[in-house]
């Protein structure tokens, strides 16, 4: 309503001068016409029963529904907050349970390659000692074998030495002095 008296004076101050009007050439404002003067008094009516109307039951349904639709968003958001509140809480346990996860099969993996290491550990300790066996029964049979090589050895020395005498004297050799050199001989080559 204040609007509507502010606005009185400024259309009085219009259907005032309307000389004015005439004079500048727009027929639209000469108010000498009745026809002007009429249509701007049932403008002014109109505005003042529109106005009255739109300000006593138009515009409080407006607000209304304004303020319904205000509390409804405020709700909505109120709900939305609180859905993302326990969206975020279920994402932290998702998360806190995957880095238990991780952490467990971490474990896991650890221990069995500790496992793994430990039994290949063990395997290896079996092999060695398996073949520190056969390397030993090895060596074992290749001294066998040497002995009976350099025994082998000194019996065909002894032959050909003595058979060497034999032919170089003419006369029967004495086997076991021959076989006491060969033995004397093949004890300074080894010492």
């Amino acid at each position: 309503m204040r609007r509507l008296t502010a606005a009185l004076p400024l259309l009085v101050a219009i259907a005032a001068r309307p000389a004015m009007a005439a004079e500048g050439g727009m027929p639209q404002l000469d108010f000498a016409n009745p026809l002007t003067l009429s249509q701007v008094v049932w403008l002014a009516v109109i505005f003042v029963a529109m106005y009255g109307l739109l300000s006593t039951w138009a515009l409080p349904q407006v607000g209304s529904v304004l303020r319904d639709r205000a509390s409804r968003i405020a709700s909505d958001l109120d709900g939305a907050r609180a859905a993302k509140d326990v969206a975020d809480a279920k994402a932290r346990a998702v998360a806190d349970a995957a880095r238990a996860a991780d952490a467990q099969a971490q474990a896991e993996i650890a221990g069995a390659v500790e496992a793994a290491k430990q039994q290949a550990a063990r395997l290896a300790e079996a092999q060695n000692a398996a073949l520190a066996a056969k390397l030993a029964a090895a060596e074992a049979a290749i001294a066998e074998a040497r002995a009976r090589a350099m025994q082998s050895l000194r019996d065909v020395a002894t032959d050909v030495a003595a058979a060497m005498a034999e032919r170089l004297t003419g006369r029967d050799a004495d086997r076991a002095a021959i076989a006491a050199e060969v033995a004397a001989a093949v004890a300074r080559g080894q010492g």
